[in-house]
């Protein structure tokens, strides 16, 4: 059974999902037969990177509120995140386009390490301050999951990839994405939004049901 994964690794409520959904994973009876697949998802396409702003600023101005409002919504984004064991330092967060790091995802995926690039990209956007549009940043993230420096240098020395990230927003578009996370159990049934792992783990026990 597969469960195809529309995410951005500038939404946090798509970290706070993954976290959610690993929960009803491990909890299901037939979590080897299960295969994740990522897709890419671009929430800002035309976001332009701009990394010595602070993201409060950025948010206000994006949205049309008050800073303090920003700050309150990041703070309650924070919270959610801490009650699935995730240390979101979102005021260190970097304004980032991501379609660089999507990219990196593709690659990730040929080599059977899309998870494992998804939780890296997570981690240093949401925790640890770094830049997903920056090249060397990109490469060093994925040279700690086990993807050679000079796979990813080939990468950004030309177009590889991009037309799988086209694909898959493609693929979103024609069946009505809107928001993500957005997951997708063997092309029957639809989960939008970091729902509860309970409501992860009904879908997959139904998916597997109407298979068997």
């Amino acid at each position: 059974m597969e469960v195809k994964i529309w995410s951005d690794v500038r939404c946090p409520f798509c970290y706070i999902g993954k976290r959610k959904f690993e929960t009803a994973l491990a909890a299901f009876a037939h979590k080897d037969e299960v295969k994740i697949t990522w897709k890419s998802f671009e929430l800002d396409p035309n976001l332009q990177t701009v990394a010595d702003t602070n993201i409060y600023e950025y948010f206000s101005k994006a949205k049309g509120i008050p800073q303090e409002q920003a700050v309150d919504m990041f703070n309650n984004v924070t919270q959610v995140a801490a009650e699935v064991g995730l240390d979101f330092k979102l005021d260190q967060s970097v304004v980032a386009n991501s379609f660089k790091a999507h990219r990196v995802i593709q690659l990730a995926k040929t080599l059977n390490l899309g998870d494992e690039i998804e939780e890296a990209l997570f981690k240093i956007h949401f925790m640890e301050g770094k830049n997903i549009d920056d090249e060397q940043v990109l490469t060093e993230t994925a040279k700690n999951i086990g993807i050679s420096a000079s796979a990813v240098q080939s990468l950004f020395n030309g177009d590889d990839f991009d037309a799988e990230v086209r694909i898959d927003q493609l693929e979103a578009q024609r069946i009505g994405i809107r928001g993500v996370p957005f997951f997708v159990f063997d092309d029957k049934y639809a989960v939008s939004g970091a729902q509860a792992p309970e409501i992860f783990l009904q879908t997959l026990e139904k998916a597997y049901e109407s298979i068997t």
